[in-house]
């Protein structure tokens, strides 16, 4: 079965892989990999146990690992290649711009300074963590898609959102166990990451509750990462929801309870707490003051459900919750103290590689690890946490702009969702290492980008206006 799986998931991936390649290289489509990457970031983790579990070769495993960032470098490769006057490109540069180039050039700075405990390796394997989604959004910044484009886009997110919340179905009931459990995760982890199995299911902490109740993951890497990239696919679906006719909205309506279905069987707490958060910021944002009171309704059926129709393993895990008694909210809290204390001991930073739960940190070296600006502020001090900030401010700043005044709907809706994911993972950034959660942080990452670059066009189109009024203005 193992063989089979593997079988059809290479067969797919490469295909994949190979018809964005040639469409980039050939055709000078370099546009074309986020295709690529919104396909097959969902099922990253659970493609590479798969390829393990049926062959038991880390070099094979190496090969789709690699993937996703060789379509990336390929795309940067073909974008200049296809300059025909390199020398007369033009640079504007916008404020997300200035904030995203001096955070890759700090990080470049550590990456060669002999600063920090960890080796040049695991240093320049963190800094890669930094540049490609940098890179994705840069690609993002210089691409010009048509409605056709954008549209199929959306359509994979789509599919994403209702394939996960099938796939939740099929554990919760069918299963009665998660995917993980049958894909090799477990051995997976233990192999190349060095991970252990942990907790009641044989796979991590991540999969359960404090009192071991199952949090489902779908074909994600984990649980907390179905949460964050759930949200993308609501966001999406509330916007098409409220700018199509009334005919198609149905659709929509059925994609959004999806990914509130699909944020239920995870029971993370912080994507519901965003979740609210990015409806709340949507409807005051955007003036849908009736999102306001839905929002309201589902919190108060929330609550009715927990109080009167939840288990009772469900309801003291919302209760200890709420009164911070379980073990992972004090775990959060001594995490965040552990890196405010590095960083006031140390504001300039410790070095790369020395926070955080991407591969590369080595356990005895981590400090902190569970707040994304904090995993910045240690390793890159107060600056790089608050470039790091400002990217992400700005990014939400300039793409509510672009929604706001684009004419092209589509690149309007895109923006929206660029906005209103970054501005709902904000909590999530407070408990997590989000940014290692590759779906929903390149494809967000490259929706900012795109946004930033209707934003100049947007900007320079305004200052043409003012100077032509000035011109045709008698003296």
């Amino acid at each position: 079965m193992a063989l089979i799986f593997f079988l059809i998931i290479a067969f797919a991936v490469t295909t994949g892989f190979l018809w964005t390649v040639q469409q980039m290289v050939f055709k000078g489509k370099w546009t074309y990999f986020i295709f690529f990457l919104a396909a097959f970031l969902p099922f990253y983790i659970t493609t590479l146990s798969v390829v393990y579990l049926a062959t038991r070769s880390t070099f094979l495993v190496s090969l789709f690992q690699m993937s996703k960032e060789v379509i990336v470098l390929i795309a940067g490769l073909v974008l200049v290649i296809y300059q025909r006057k390199l020398a007369n490109y033009p640079f504007r540069l916008q404020s997300t711009d200035w904030f995203i180039l001096a955070f890759i050039c700090l990080s470049l700075i550590f990456l060669f300074l002999p600063i920090g405990q960890a080796s040049f390796i695991n240093k320049a394997l963190y800094f890669k963590s930094i540049l490609i989604p940098s890179l994705v959004y840069l690609l993002g910044r210089n691409t010009q898609f048509g409605d056709l484009e954008l549209k199929r886009l959306f359509q994979i997110i789509f599919v994403i959102a209702v394939g996960a919340f099938l796939m939740n179905l099929i554990e919760n009931y069918l299963l009665n166990a998660h995917l993980q459990q049958f894909t090799g995760y477990a051995l997976f982890n233990e192999v190349v990451n060095d991970i252990k199995p942990e907790g009641n299911y044989n796979l991590t902490w991540t999969f359960e509750t404090t009192n071991a109740m199952k949090r489902l993951g779908s074909f994600f890497s984990d649980p907390l990462e179905l949460a964050s990239s759930v949200l993308m696919g609501f966001s999406a679906a509330l916007i098409w929801y409220l700018t199509s006719e009334r005919t198609h909205q149905w659709k929509y309506l059925l994609i959004m309870l999806c990914c509130i279905g699909s944020l239920i069987f995870a029971s993370s707490r912080a994507s519901f707490a965003a979740f609210f958060l990015m409806i709340f910021f949507i409807a005051l944002v955007f003036k849908l003051y009736k999102l306001i009171g839905f929002g309201f309704l589902s919190l108060l059926l929330g609550i009715v459900y927990v109080v009167f129709f939840a288990s009772e393993d469900f309801y003291f895990y919302v209760v200890d919750t709420l009164t911070l008694a379980d073990s992972s909210s004090i775990g959060h809290v001594v995490e965040w103290a552990l890196a405010l204390e590095s960083m006031v001991a140390n504001p300039q930073g410790i070095g790369l590689a020395m926070s955080g739960n991407f591969g590369s940190v080595s356990d005895e070296l981590r400090v902190g690890g569970e707040n994304q600006f904090l995993i910045y502020g240690v390793q890159l001090g107060w600056i790089g946490m608050f470039l790091y900030i400002g990217t992400l401010f700005t990014g939400i700043r300039n793409s509510i702009y672009v929604f706001k005044n684009s004419t092209n709907l589509n690149l309007a809706r895109m923006a929206f969702v660029a906005g209103t994911v970054k501005a709902g993972l904000l909590l999530p950034l407070f408990t997590a290492n989000v940014e290692i959660y590759t779906y929903v942080s390149w494809i967000s990452w490259w929706m900012v980008g795109l946004s930033v670059n209707e934003y100049s066009r947007l900007q320079l189109s305004k200052r043409r206006d003012v100077q032509n009024l000035n011109t045709a203005l008698p003296e």
